[in-house]
């Protein structure tokens, strides 16, 4: 069974979402703009989520771990909590 393990940070507006994803490309570090923007608790913890499969997340955010590129900063992604930015940071 497949397995991921990725973090992201969670905002109200897509447009916030957009504008912390052009920071992190421009070189600001994920975690670090996790632990300062995110609203989801694992913000504290630089956005880390942990290791899980598929199913385990809502489906928007499932596909987009599990079908998306491994280390590249994927969103936004919208979901019944809000917009997320993610990166997968392993899976097999």
């Amino acid at each position: 069974m497949a397995q991921a393990s990725a973090r992201h940070i969670l905002v109200d507006s897509e447009a916030k979402c957009n504008e912390l994803k052009a920071e992190i490309e421009g070189g600001r570090d994920f975690a670090e703009v996790a632990r300062e923007n995110s609203s989801c608790p694992s913000g504290k913890q630089g956005g880390e989520l942990g290791t899980f499969g598929p199913g385990q997340m809502v489906p928007e955010f499932d596909k987009a771990v599990f079908e998306g590129e491994v280390g590249k900063v994927q969103g936004p992604v919208k979901t019944q909590f809000g917009y997320h930015l993610l990166e997968v940071t392993e899976r097999s």
